[in-house]
């Protein structure tokens, strides 16, 4: 990732807590709250495509050859697929106040 990506996250990530520093307590926690949330569900989301675009091209290239693969070939994506759940979860449990 380029540097001025990682600059321009920064930046909107300040900006976003911007509003925070003011609120009170519980305001301030209920917002982390949302940000942590959202970076759950975003950054697994993220994860999730990297690892089914490299083991679904991989996947194709398995059940070329030999097509006996191919029930292993879902299950390989159904455990890539399984991170943005994973994501997903954490999310849910960040926004109910489990954590």
């Amino acid at each position: 990732m380029d540097k001025r990506y990682l600059l321009i996250l920064a930046v909107i990530l300040f900006m976003a807590t911007i509003p925070l520093a003011s609120a009170q307590a519980g305001e301030l926690e209920k917002g982390l709250r949302l940000i942590g949330a959202a970076l759950a569900v975003g950054l697994a989301a993220i994860g999730a495509g990297i690892a089914i675009a490299y083991s679904g091209a991989a996947s194709i290239a398995a059940v070329a050859e030999k097509p006996a693969m191919r029930a292993w070939s879902f299950i390989v994506l159904g455990l890539s697929e399984a991170l943005a759940i994973y994501g997903l979860i954490i999310a849910f449990l960040l926004l109910l106040g489990i954590f």
